[in-house]
């Protein structure tokens, strides 16, 4: 994820996972599309599953896709990384 991210001029700063979604926490300049960033990133993660578990992972696909179509961006502007992870961890609880 972080070469990805580098790739496209970006820096992947914190990353984390659950079951059926992840969180990533990237910094990135105003001229980058956040489409083509989820686009390479949900690209090369597939391949790189594919390849590292060909036998497994049709039962994870959404039809042919390993992602779903959609994303969810959100700026965290200025805030501070302590606020943020605590955000990100606060989503793991049930409401």
């Amino acid at each position: 994820m972080r070469a990805v991210c580098a790739d496209v001029e970006t820096e992947l700063v914190e990353f984390n996972g659950e079951r059926d979604h992840i969180h990533l926490l990237v910094h990135y300049p105003p001229k980058v599309a956040l489409s083509r960033l989820f686009g390479s990133l949900k690209g090369a993660s597939a391949r790189r599953l594919r390849q590292e578990f060909p036998g497994h992972i049709h039962t994870y696909l959404w039809g042919d896709h390993f992602w779903s179509p959609s994303h969810f961006a959100a700026s965290c502007g200025s805030a501070p990384l302590e606020i943020i992870n605590e955000y990100t961890e606060n989503q793991k609880r049930p409401h």
